[in-house]
């Protein structure tokens, strides 16, 4: 057994926490500042959605505790549901608004880091011979 396998499991989620906890403490603490209002940029805004939320749905597929096709829909399903409450939280911010087209970057991203992660397991499941079996 290699020493990352001896780890609790909380420490290997401690990384995945850290980074979802951040995501949405930029969204919608540093989000609502006023310094926030066009910070980025269009036509910058749209990549940055997309990679925001491949990077949010990657870590809550993590930390969701699932296997195979439930933690998958768990990343999406997640990640998407915080892009609608961040377009809706954006209504009522003063110079914001909220848009379809960035949820649909946060869906493309929220897919792009689901896609990511059953790529990622994949090749940990050929690198240590260990069948990743569904829930």
């Amino acid at each position: 057994m290699s020493p990352a396998n001896d780890l609790p499991l909380h420490h290997h989620r401690t990384g995945p926490a850290l980074l979802a906890f951040g995501i949405l403490v930029g969204l919608f603490v540093l989000g609502a500042q006023p310094f926030a209002l066009n910070l980025i940029p269009s036509p910058w805004d749209q990549p940055a959605h997309v990679v925001g939320f491949a990077a949010l749905a990657y870590a809550l597929g993590l930390l969701s505790g699932q296997r195979g096709a439930r933690m998958l829909l768990f990343a999406v399903a997640g990640a998407l549901s915080i892009g609608a409450l961040d377009e809706w939280h954006q209504i009522y911010l003063p110079g914001r608004h909220a848009g379809w087209n960035d949820l649909a970057m946060d869906a493309i991203g929220s897919l792009l880091g689901a896609a990511l992660l059953a790529l990622a397991r994949q090749r940990v499941a050929r690198a240590t011979g260990v069948h990743l079996a569904s829930k």
